[in-house]
């Protein structure tokens, strides 16, 4: 995985070339990823769907996340992005399915990485149960769903804790899980990443109605 190449991009998001991922993260280069925001209604409440990241997994092990992500290899467009929904969740969904929020560039660092990311961001109206979800264990071990309006006072307004629900695959087994997250069980996206997205679907929901 560390070997696939992928395009990279000065700050004005012009291509410059192609280097392997573990030079895009090691020089900390401009690259493309798509992220698919799953979102659905439920008992009246917009919810939010993450995925639990595999344990076994080198970054972030065991966080929660962006419902399906993944980069965009150098000979991929946007479109082929798609793959990552199917490939993650199990769940088939074509790309016309798919409602776009542009682009969203951030960047995160920790000891010897780099991640700065051109983000295609689309969100996903499911309705999926969550027994429908197949997850691909090496990088996803279970799904949860949360209520919009309660993780926006989590990671923003200093709730302490928030409910979550959903399964998780442990030692082959499906489980089933209700329980209470706090922030630091979730990927530590920047602020304004995590701002402009539910502001994003808190529009599309109102201009919904």
């Amino acid at each position: 995985m560390e070997t696939e190449l992928l395009n990279i991009f000065d700050e004005g998001r012009k291509q410059i070339g192609v280097a392997s991922r573990e030079e895009v993260h090691k020089k900390g280069y401009w690259h493309e990823t798509f992220h698919c925001w799953f979102i659905s209604k439920e008992q009246n409440q917009d919810c939010i769907y993450f995925q639990n990241r595999s344990k076994i997994k080198k970054d972030y092990p065991g966080l929660l996340d962006i419902t399906a992500a993944g980069h965009l290899l150098s000979h991929e467009s946007v479109m082929d992005g798609i793959r990552e929904v199917e490939e993650e969740l199990g769940i088939s969904v074509a790309f016309d399915e798919l409602i776009p929020f542009g682009v969203i560039d951030y960047c995160a660092e920790k000891e010897n990485f780099i991640d700065k990311e051109l983000a295609h961001v689309f969100v996903y109206r499911s309705h999926h149960r969550l027994d429908e979800f197949v997850p691909q264990l090496e990088e996803v071990s279970g799904v949860v769903r949360i209520a919009m309006d309660d993780f926006y006072e989590l990671w923003f307004n200093g709730k302490d804790s928030i409910a979550s629900e959903g399964f998780e695959i442990s030692n082959g087994k499906r489980v089933q899980v209700r329980r209470q997250v706090t922030k630091k069980d979730f990927v530590p996206h920047e602020d304004y990443y995590y701002r402009r997205v539910l502001h994003s679907i808190r529009e599309l929901e109102t201009e919904k109605c």
